[in-house]
């Protein structure tokens, strides 16, 4: 599974080209589909840009998203940078009108097990971050509930490719008891070779305009789209694949 994580916390400071009202949001996500994506990953944002879980602004971009993309899977964040107190995180997940059908919790986050609770509880699946360099993964291996979860995202923080390749490969061993699926990417410089790792191990895999702004050559990339089309050739490259398989 090709994941597109359309704008991750960034700014249009960072990215000109950012996705972030809805209509963007839509339109990114349509074009990434259209391209290879099969699911979306976005942060709903305020009037300023910044992130957000308030009920309207989540209700407003996963409707619109889901109008432009029908049927593929629409996940949302619920990073603490958005809300810094988990149980105020977890007050806003109960009051969200419009349910996304997944949502990220980074498990080297305080109260990461309290927000996850919240989300099964709604009946919204978890990806569970376990960010490598954290002690993520063994909080999120002795949650008595890991294997409710939808997926665990392994996000390779290293930005050094090399050293991100090697550390994919420690935490990879270190979730070998996880039961639910491994969607492993990596960031910026890194994004590329650990997606390769990914497709080279048959894991899921994800990239956007939230984990790295250039393509594989190095140049700016102008959308999310160009981004999923560079990693479906990656993927079908690294599996021996036609470009009709998955």
């Amino acid at each position: 599974m090709l994941q597109v994580c359309l704008n991750g916390a960034r700014s249009r400071a960072e990215c000109a080209h950012l996705p972030v009202n809805a209509h963007e949001l839509a339109a990114a996500a349509r074009e990434a589909v259209t391209v290879g994506a099969q699911e979306v990953h976005l942060h709903p944002k305020d009037r300023d840009g910044r992130d957000t879980l308030e009920a309207a602004a989540v209700a407003t971009a996963v409707t619109a998203v889901r109008a432009a993309i029908p049927g593929v899977p629409v996940g949302v964040t619920t990073g603490a940078w958005a809300t810094a107190d988990p149980q105020d995180r977890a007050t806003q997940i109960r009051s969200w009108t419009v349910l996304p059908d997944h949502a990220s919790v980074n498990w080297h986050e305080d109260g990461a097990s309290y927000v996850a609770a919240a989300l099964l509880n709604r009946g919204i699946g978890v990806e569970a971050g376990v960010y490598s360099g954290t002690p993520a993964a063994q909080r999120f291996l002795a949650w008595p509930e890991a294997h409710r979860v939808l997926r665990v995202l392994a996000e390779i923080t290293e930005a050094t490719p090399q050293t991100a390749v090697h550390t994919a490969g420690i935490l990879l061993d270190e979730l070998g008891t996880a039961t639910p699926p491994i969607l492993l990417h990596g960031e910026d410089a890194a994004a590329w070779p650990i997606l390769q790792l990914a497709a080279s191990r048959s894991l899921d895999t994800r990239i956007g305009l939230e984990d790295v702004l250039h393509l594989p050559d190095g140049t700016p990339a102008p959308s999310n789209a160009a981004l999923v089309r560079a990693a479906r050739e990656i993927i079908q490259r690294t599996r021996g694949t036609c470009p009709d398989e998955g």
